[in-house]
């Protein structure tokens, strides 16, 4: 084998490495962003009934998100509170809050009502799933599944 050779393959062997690591890199890229739109890196692995903080945190006709448990309550009236995923069912990005009766999603617009969790405003085409919330001594326990 010659010099020629030997230079011409490295250099072939170079270009080959450049674009498998630009390839890792677009591709490395691609998952940040869909995991940052998912909201599902963070996602809770809790599962059986969990506190998540006093009832008055939950304000009458608003809401609480609960980012670490993924989970929305809502007080539609005094004393009635409404607990859902807070995992929008349209991309999977996790709900930032409840105004005037709505739970809303950032990422696309998808708003829902916060009294049964069932859509408002797409481009979600399904409910917010309920979950089963409690009152105990002043706290709200979710069972989460």
């Amino acid at each position: 084998m010659n010099s020629e050779n030997t230079s011409e393959s490295a250099g072939c062997c170079r270009r080959q490495v450049l674009r498998g690591a630009a390839a890792v890199g677009v591709a490395g890229a691609g998952v940040a962003v869909l995991a940052a739109c998912g909201g599902s890196s963070s996602a809770s692995t809790q599962s059986g009934p969990v506190t998540l903080g006093p009832t008055s945190d939950v304000p009458v006709g608003g809401g609480k998100v609960y980012r670490a448990q993924q989970v929305v309550v809502t007080q539609p009236s005094a004393g009635s509170f409404k607990a859902f995923s807070a995992v929008c069912t349209h991309a999977g990005c996790v709900v930032d809050g409840v105004t005037n009766g709505v739970i809303t999603c950032p990422c696309h617009g998808s708003q829902f009502k916060s009294t049964d969790g069932s859509v408002a405003q797409g481009p979600a085409q399904t409910a917010l799933p309920s979950i089963p919330v409690a009152v105990q001594n002043g706290k709200l326990v979710a069972t989460l599944s």
